[in-house]
Protein backbone atom coordinates (compact mmCIF):
# COMPACT_ATOMS: atom_id res chain seq x y z
CA UNK A 1 0.00 0.00 0.00
CA UNK A 2 0.82 3.64 -0.36
CA UNK A 3 1.10 5.02 3.21
CA UNK A 4 1.55 7.91 5.09
CA UNK A 5 1.96 8.84 8.43
CA UNK A 6 1.75 12.27 10.07
CA UNK A 7 4.12 12.30 13.30
CA UNK A 8 7.56 11.48 13.69
CA UNK A 9 7.80 10.29 17.11
CA UNK A 10 8.14 6.82 18.51
CA UNK A 11 4.87 5.35 17.33
CA UNK A 12 4.91 6.86 13.91
CA UNK A 13 8.57 5.68 13.35
CA UNK A 14 8.33 2.85 14.62
CA UNK A 15 5.66 2.23 12.05
CA UNK A 16 7.20 3.94 9.81
CA UNK A 17 9.80 0.92 9.90
CA UNK A 18 7.77 -1.94 9.78
CA UNK A 19 5.44 -1.03 7.33
CA UNK A 20 8.62 -0.51 4.79
CA UNK A 21 10.10 -3.40 6.16
CA UNK A 22 6.34 -5.42 4.74
CA UNK A 23 7.05 -3.58 1.40
CA UNK A 24 4.86 -0.72 1.73
CA UNK A 25 5.78 2.49 0.29
CA UNK A 26 5.87 4.77 3.05
CA UNK A 27 6.10 8.61 3.68
CA UNK A 28 6.09 10.08 7.10
CA UNK A 29 5.37 14.02 7.88
CA UNK A 30 6.00 15.82 11.13
CA UNK A 31 5.10 20.05 11.55
CA UNK A 32 8.77 20.11 13.26
CA UNK A 33 12.71 18.59 13.12
CA UNK A 34 12.87 14.68 14.07
CA UNK A 35 13.26 14.40 16.58
CA UNK A 36 10.57 17.02 17.33
CA UNK A 37 12.00 19.28 20.45
CA UNK A 38 8.41 19.35 22.19
CA UNK A 39 7.40 15.64 21.46
CA UNK A 40 7.14 13.41 24.95
CA UNK A 41 9.56 10.82 22.98
CA UNK A 42 12.58 13.31 22.57
CA UNK A 43 14.49 13.47 26.27
CA UNK A 44 17.62 11.86 27.38
CA UNK A 45 15.92 8.88 29.26
CA UNK A 46 13.00 6.98 29.33
CA UNK A 47 12.23 3.72 32.27
CA UNK A 48 12.08 0.37 30.43
CA UNK A 49 10.66 -2.39 33.04
CA UNK A 50 7.79 -4.51 33.04
CA UNK A 51 6.29 -3.53 36.69
CA UNK A 52 2.64 -3.46 36.10
CA UNK A 53 1.20 -4.09 38.93
CA UNK A 54 -1.53 -6.48 38.33
CA UNK A 55 -2.09 -5.58 34.52
CA UNK A 56 0.07 -8.51 33.59
CA UNK A 57 -0.95 -7.44 29.80
CA UNK A 58 1.47 -4.66 30.24
CA UNK A 59 3.97 -7.11 31.90
CA UNK A 60 3.99 -9.10 28.66
CA UNK A 61 4.05 -7.11 26.06
CA UNK A 62 7.34 -5.41 27.55
CA UNK A 63 8.48 -9.17 27.87
CA UNK A 64 8.26 -8.96 24.22
CA UNK A 65 9.84 -5.72 23.89
CA UNK A 66 12.85 -6.44 26.05
CA UNK A 67 14.87 -8.85 23.45
CA UNK A 68 13.73 -6.27 20.63
CA UNK A 69 15.56 -3.71 22.62
CA UNK A 70 18.67 -5.99 22.76
CA UNK A 71 18.42 -6.25 19.15
CA UNK A 72 18.57 -2.23 18.45
CA UNK A 73 21.57 -1.83 20.75
CA UNK A 74 23.47 -4.31 18.50
CA UNK A 75 22.20 -2.70 15.34
CA UNK A 76 23.32 0.94 16.67
CA UNK A 77 26.26 -0.15 17.88
CA UNK A 78 25.57 1.13 21.11
CA UNK A 79 23.85 1.51 24.26
CA UNK A 80 20.44 2.74 23.52
CA UNK A 81 18.86 0.40 26.01
CA UNK A 82 20.80 0.47 29.96
CA UNK A 83 19.91 -2.63 31.56
CA UNK A 84 20.72 -1.52 34.64
CA UNK A 85 17.66 -2.80 36.94
CA UNK A 86 14.71 -0.90 38.34
CA UNK A 87 13.80 -0.08 41.80
CA UNK A 88 11.07 0.79 43.33
CA UNK A 89 10.76 2.37 46.66
CA UNK A 90 7.42 2.58 49.21
CA UNK A 91 7.39 4.99 52.47
CA UNK A 92 5.11 2.36 54.38
CA UNK A 93 5.25 -1.55 54.02
CA UNK A 94 3.92 -3.36 51.02
CA UNK A 95 0.10 -3.87 51.48
CA UNK A 96 -1.63 -6.81 49.37
CA UNK A 97 -2.93 -5.33 46.84
CA UNK A 98 -0.71 -2.64 46.73
CA UNK A 99 0.86 -1.77 43.19
CA UNK A 100 4.53 -2.00 44.76
CA UNK A 101 3.26 -5.45 46.43
CA UNK A 102 1.36 -6.76 42.85
CA UNK A 103 4.03 -5.78 41.19
CA UNK A 104 6.75 -7.58 42.73
CA UNK A 105 4.08 -10.90 43.42
CA UNK A 106 3.59 -10.66 39.44
CA UNK A 107 7.31 -10.85 38.33
CA UNK A 108 7.88 -13.39 41.33
CA UNK A 109 5.67 -15.56 39.80
CA UNK A 110 7.32 -14.93 36.14
CA UNK A 111 10.40 -15.26 37.25
CA UNK A 112 12.23 -12.30 37.87
CA UNK A 113 14.95 -12.38 40.67
CA UNK A 114 13.74 -10.24 42.91
CA UNK A 115 15.73 -8.66 45.67
CA UNK A 116 13.71 -7.14 48.74
CA UNK A 117 15.60 -4.45 50.58
CA UNK A 118 14.09 -3.25 54.18
CA UNK A 119 15.32 0.53 55.38
CA UNK A 120 18.64 -0.47 56.81
CA UNK A 121 19.76 -2.63 53.40
CA UNK A 122 18.33 0.22 51.31
CA UNK A 123 20.35 3.13 53.22
CA UNK A 124 23.33 0.91 52.96
CA UNK A 125 23.10 0.41 49.00
CA UNK A 126 21.47 3.42 47.99
CA UNK A 127 22.79 6.43 50.75
CA UNK A 128 21.15 9.22 47.86
CA UNK A 129 17.61 8.80 49.41
CA UNK A 130 17.20 9.77 53.10
CA UNK A 131 17.21 7.37 55.70
CA UNK A 132 14.22 6.12 56.93
CA UNK A 133 12.08 7.80 54.10
CA UNK A 134 11.64 4.68 52.65
CA UNK A 135 10.58 1.78 54.46
CA UNK A 136 10.04 -1.10 51.97
CA UNK A 137 11.80 -1.51 48.47
CA UNK A 138 12.61 -4.11 45.81
CA UNK A 139 15.31 -3.95 42.91
CA UNK A 140 14.16 -5.60 39.57
CA UNK A 141 17.13 -6.43 37.74
CA UNK A 142 15.54 -6.98 33.98
CA UNK A 143 14.74 -3.62 33.93
CA UNK A 144 16.87 -0.27 32.66
CA UNK A 145 16.05 2.71 30.64
CA UNK A 146 16.70 4.14 27.32
CA UNK A 147 17.98 7.06 25.19
CA UNK A 148 15.08 8.03 24.06
CA UNK A 149 15.72 11.23 21.79
CA UNK A 150 18.09 8.91 20.58
CA UNK A 151 16.32 6.30 19.71
CA UNK A 152 14.33 8.58 17.63
CA UNK A 153 16.97 10.46 15.66
CA UNK A 154 18.11 6.52 14.98
CA UNK A 155 14.83 5.00 14.17
CA UNK A 156 14.66 8.20 11.37
CA UNK A 157 17.74 7.18 10.09
CA UNK A 158 16.70 3.57 10.11
CA UNK A 159 13.30 4.52 8.01
CA UNK A 160 15.55 6.84 5.92
CA UNK A 161 17.94 3.62 4.87
CA UNK A 162 14.69 1.30 4.56
CA UNK A 163 13.37 3.72 1.82
CA UNK A 164 11.38 5.67 3.70
CA UNK A 165 10.84 9.68 2.57
CA UNK A 166 10.23 12.03 5.86
CA UNK A 167 9.66 15.34 5.16
CA UNK A 168 10.32 17.36 8.67
CA UNK A 169 8.53 20.65 8.51
CA UNK A 170 5.92 19.92 7.15
CA UNK A 171 2.81 19.23 9.40
CA UNK A 172 -0.85 18.65 8.91
CA UNK A 173 -3.59 21.24 8.48
CA UNK A 174 -6.81 19.17 7.43
CA UNK A 175 -7.97 15.88 6.30
CA UNK A 176 -8.96 15.40 2.79
CA UNK A 177 -12.37 13.22 2.68
CA UNK A 178 -13.78 12.57 -1.11
CA UNK A 179 -16.98 10.48 -0.76
CA UNK A 180 -16.49 9.53 3.12
CA UNK A 181 -12.78 8.15 2.38
CA UNK A 182 -9.79 9.77 3.71
CA UNK A 183 -7.82 9.95 0.59
CA UNK A 184 -4.66 12.28 1.99
CA UNK A 185 -4.37 15.49 3.91
CA UNK A 186 -3.55 19.42 3.00
CA UNK A 187 0.00 20.04 4.97
CA UNK A 188 1.18 23.37 6.67
CA UNK A 189 2.77 24.55 3.48
CA UNK A 190 -0.25 24.36 1.58
CA UNK A 191 0.36 21.56 -0.04
CA UNK A 192 -2.01 18.23 -0.62
CA UNK A 193 -0.64 14.44 0.22
CA UNK A 194 -2.76 11.60 -1.07
CA UNK A 195 -2.33 8.05 -0.47
CA UNK A 196 -4.45 5.35 0.20
CA UNK A 197 -3.88 5.33 3.96
CA UNK A 198 -3.08 7.99 6.37
CA UNK A 199 -1.91 7.52 9.76
CA UNK A 200 -2.05 9.80 12.51
CA UNK A 201 0.63 9.61 15.06
CA UNK A 202 0.92 12.85 16.20
CA UNK A 203 1.40 12.26 20.22
CA UNK A 204 -0.04 14.89 21.75
CA UNK A 205 -1.33 17.22 19.12
CA UNK A 206 -3.73 13.99 18.15
CA UNK A 207 -6.79 15.55 19.67
CA UNK A 208 -6.50 18.52 18.00
CA UNK A 209 -5.81 17.09 14.56
CA UNK A 210 -8.78 14.87 15.18
CA UNK A 211 -11.47 16.20 17.61
CA UNK A 212 -13.72 13.45 17.64
CA UNK A 213 -12.39 10.84 20.34
CA UNK A 214 -12.18 14.12 22.57
CA UNK A 215 -14.21 11.22 24.97
CA UNK A 216 -10.73 9.04 25.15
CA UNK A 217 -7.71 11.46 24.20
CA UNK A 218 -6.92 14.41 25.92
CA UNK A 219 -3.36 16.12 26.03
CA UNK A 220 -1.81 17.20 29.08
CA UNK A 221 1.95 17.93 30.09
CA UNK A 222 4.44 16.47 32.83
CA UNK A 223 7.13 18.62 34.61
CA UNK A 224 10.26 17.28 33.96
CA UNK A 225 13.75 18.23 35.69
CA UNK A 226 17.05 17.93 34.42
CA UNK A 227 20.03 19.10 37.26
CA UNK A 228 23.47 19.38 36.72
CA UNK A 229 25.44 17.35 39.62
CA UNK A 230 29.05 18.84 39.88
CA UNK A 231 31.80 16.15 39.79
CA UNK A 232 32.37 15.19 43.55
CA UNK A 233 28.96 14.68 43.61
CA UNK A 234 28.12 11.78 40.96
CA UNK A 235 29.48 8.92 41.74
CA UNK A 236 26.61 7.26 43.63
CA UNK A 237 24.01 8.71 41.21
CA UNK A 238 26.15 7.21 38.13
CA UNK A 239 25.72 3.73 39.56
CA UNK A 240 21.90 3.96 40.44
CA UNK A 241 19.36 2.58 38.63
CA UNK A 242 16.19 3.66 37.34
CA UNK A 243 13.74 4.36 40.45
CA UNK A 244 10.14 5.14 41.35
CA UNK A 245 9.72 6.87 44.72
CA UNK A 246 6.32 6.12 46.44
CA UNK A 247 5.15 6.70 42.94
CA UNK A 248 1.76 5.48 43.61
CA UNK A 249 1.18 8.35 46.40
CA UNK A 250 3.73 11.04 44.77
CA UNK A 251 4.50 10.48 41.31
CA UNK A 252 8.58 11.31 41.26
CA UNK A 253 10.72 9.02 39.65
CA UNK A 254 14.29 9.44 38.20
CA UNK A 255 17.16 7.63 36.78
CA UNK A 256 21.12 7.34 37.39
CA UNK A 257 23.06 10.31 36.35
CA UNK A 258 24.63 10.45 33.00
CA UNK A 259 28.24 10.70 32.55
CA UNK A 260 27.90 14.86 31.64
CA UNK A 261 26.33 14.89 35.37
CA UNK A 262 23.07 15.70 34.21
CA UNK A 263 20.44 14.01 36.18
CA UNK A 264 17.08 13.78 35.44
CA UNK A 265 13.89 13.53 38.26
CA UNK A 266 10.44 13.87 36.93
CA UNK A 267 7.04 13.19 37.70
CA UNK A 268 4.07 10.75 36.49
CA UNK A 269 1.80 13.04 38.44
CA UNK A 270 -1.59 15.01 38.38
CA UNK A 271 -0.66 17.24 35.03
CA UNK A 272 -0.55 20.64 33.42
CA UNK A 273 -2.31 22.28 30.69
CA UNK A 274 -1.29 25.02 28.61
CA UNK A 275 -1.63 28.68 28.56
CA UNK A 276 -4.32 30.63 27.08
CA UNK A 277 -1.93 31.31 24.52
CA UNK A 278 -0.63 27.71 23.97
CA UNK A 279 2.31 27.61 25.92
CA UNK A 280 3.39 25.19 28.48
CA UNK A 281 5.57 25.71 31.33
CA UNK A 282 5.87 24.28 35.02
CA UNK A 283 4.07 26.10 37.44
CA UNK A 284 5.20 27.42 40.76
CA UNK A 285 2.80 24.46 42.37
CA UNK A 286 4.97 21.89 40.68
CA UNK A 287 8.28 23.42 41.43
CA UNK A 288 7.13 23.47 44.83
CA UNK A 289 6.12 20.03 44.62
CA UNK A 290 9.81 19.28 43.44
CA UNK A 291 11.40 20.89 45.93
CA UNK A 292 9.40 19.28 48.81
CA UNK A 293 10.20 16.41 47.51
CA UNK A 294 13.91 16.96 47.09
CA UNK A 295 14.32 17.78 50.69
CA UNK A 296 12.50 15.28 52.23
CA UNK A 297 13.86 12.17 49.90
CA UNK A 298 17.04 13.20 47.90
CA UNK A 299 18.61 15.79 50.37
CA UNK A 300 22.10 16.06 49.06
CA UNK A 301 20.36 17.17 45.93
CA UNK A 302 18.95 20.75 47.56
CA UNK A 303 22.17 22.69 47.22
CA UNK A 304 22.19 21.13 42.97
CA UNK A 305 21.28 23.56 40.42
CA UNK A 306 18.30 22.89 37.80
CA UNK A 307 20.09 22.99 34.40
CA UNK A 308 16.54 22.63 32.32
CA UNK A 309 13.39 21.75 32.49
CA UNK A 310 10.89 20.43 29.93
CA UNK A 311 7.23 19.74 29.55
CA UNK A 312 6.80 16.46 28.57
CA UNK A 313 2.79 16.42 26.52
CA UNK A 314 1.27 13.00 26.93
CA UNK A 315 -1.99 12.36 25.03
CA UNK A 316 -3.73 10.84 27.85
CA UNK A 317 -6.14 8.13 26.94
CA UNK A 318 -9.13 7.71 29.47
CA UNK A 319 -8.67 4.25 30.34
CA UNK A 320 -4.53 4.76 29.86
CA UNK A 321 -4.36 2.35 27.07
CA UNK A 322 -3.23 3.10 23.69
CA UNK A 323 -5.63 3.11 20.53
CA UNK A 324 -3.62 1.70 17.61
CA UNK A 325 -6.68 0.85 15.18
CA UNK A 326 -8.32 1.91 11.84
CA UNK A 327 -10.72 4.41 12.68
CA UNK A 328 -14.49 3.09 12.27
CA UNK A 329 -16.29 5.33 10.36
CA UNK A 330 -13.35 7.14 8.34
CA UNK A 331 -12.18 4.47 5.48
CA UNK A 332 -8.75 5.68 4.76
CA UNK A 333 -7.56 6.59 8.03
CA UNK A 334 -6.18 4.62 11.12
CA UNK A 335 -4.82 6.53 14.58
CA UNK A 336 -1.86 5.55 16.96
CA UNK A 337 -2.16 7.62 19.67
CA UNK A 338 -2.63 7.64 23.22
CA UNK A 339 0.47 6.98 25.06
CA UNK A 340 -0.19 8.09 28.02
CA UNK A 341 3.30 8.50 29.33
CA UNK A 342 4.05 4.65 29.48
CA UNK A 343 4.23 4.29 25.77
CA UNK A 344 7.87 4.52 24.89
CA UNK A 345 9.11 1.55 26.43
CA UNK A 346 7.17 -0.47 23.82
CA UNK A 347 8.72 1.29 20.90
CA UNK A 348 10.21 -2.19 19.06
CA UNK A 349 6.62 -4.02 19.53
CA UNK A 350 4.41 -0.56 18.86
CA UNK A 351 5.45 -0.67 15.46
CA UNK A 352 4.19 -4.76 14.55
CA UNK A 353 1.38 -4.18 16.72
CA UNK A 354 0.17 -1.25 13.91
CA UNK A 355 1.19 -3.13 10.86
CA UNK A 356 -0.76 -6.48 12.00
CA UNK A 357 -3.77 -5.02 12.84
CA UNK A 358 -3.08 -2.70 9.19
CA UNK A 359 -2.84 -6.15 7.46
CA UNK A 360 -6.03 -8.04 9.23
CA UNK A 361 -3.31 -10.10 11.08
CA UNK A 362 -3.33 -11.98 14.50
CA UNK A 363 -1.78 -9.67 16.82
CA UNK A 364 -2.12 -11.10 20.77
CA UNK A 365 -1.91 -7.54 21.77
CA UNK A 366 -3.75 -5.38 19.03
CA UNK A 367 -7.43 -6.27 21.21
CA UNK A 368 -6.46 -3.97 24.36
CA UNK A 369 -5.83 -1.03 21.47
CA UNK A 370 -9.17 -1.01 19.66
CA UNK A 371 -10.97 2.00 18.85
CA UNK A 372 -14.54 0.03 20.22
CA UNK A 373 -12.84 -1.54 22.99
CA UNK A 374 -15.18 -0.75 26.25
CA UNK A 375 -13.73 2.51 27.91
CA UNK A 376 -13.37 2.01 31.70
CA UNK A 377 -11.93 5.12 32.81
CA UNK A 378 -8.28 3.74 34.97
CA UNK A 379 -6.61 6.40 37.48
CA UNK A 380 -3.04 5.36 37.61
CA UNK A 381 -0.47 5.92 40.23
CA UNK A 382 -0.58 9.19 41.73
CA UNK A 383 -2.23 10.83 39.00
CA UNK A 384 -5.86 12.19 39.08
CA UNK A 385 -7.66 11.15 35.75
CA UNK A 386 -7.31 13.48 32.97
CA UNK A 387 -10.42 14.04 32.21
CA UNK A 388 -11.93 13.72 36.04
CA UNK A 389 -11.16 17.88 36.22
CA UNK A 390 -10.19 20.76 34.22
CA UNK A 391 -6.47 20.86 35.10
CA UNK A 392 -4.72 24.62 35.08
CA UNK A 393 -1.18 25.48 35.01
CA UNK A 394 -2.20 27.72 38.27
CA UNK A 395 -3.64 25.04 40.32
CA UNK A 396 -2.12 22.63 42.56
CA UNK A 397 -3.94 19.18 42.69
CA UNK A 398 -0.89 17.43 44.20
CA UNK A 399 -2.42 15.06 47.03
CA UNK A 400 0.41 14.56 49.41
CA UNK A 401 -0.17 10.68 50.65
CA UNK A 402 -2.57 10.09 48.34
CA UNK A 403 -6.15 8.57 50.13
CA UNK A 404 -8.72 9.89 48.23
CA UNK A 405 -10.71 8.37 45.91
CA UNK A 406 -9.10 9.83 43.03
CA UNK A 407 -5.77 8.55 43.74
CA UNK A 408 -4.48 5.19 42.66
Amino acid sequence: MRIQIIGGGVFGLSAALELRQRGHVVQVFDAGPIPHPEASSTDISKLVRADYGTDVFYTGLTEQAFPLWQEWNERAGEELYHQVGFLLLSQKPFTEGGFESESYRVLSERGYPLERLDAVRLAQRYPVFAEGKYTAAYFNPKAGWAASGRVVELLAKWCRKAGVHIAAGEGMKKLLNKKGRIIGFESSTGRQHLAELTILAAGAWTPNLLPEPGQRLRAAGQPVFHLLLPSEKRQPWLSLPGWCADISNTGWYGFPAQENGILKIARHGPGILPDANGRWSIPQSEWEAFRQFIASSLPGLVDVPVAATRVCRYCDSVDSDFLIDLHPDRPGLMVMSGGSGHGFKFAPVLGRIAADVLEGKTNPFAHRFRWNRPLTARKEAARFHPFDEELSPDADYYRHGGGTDKAC
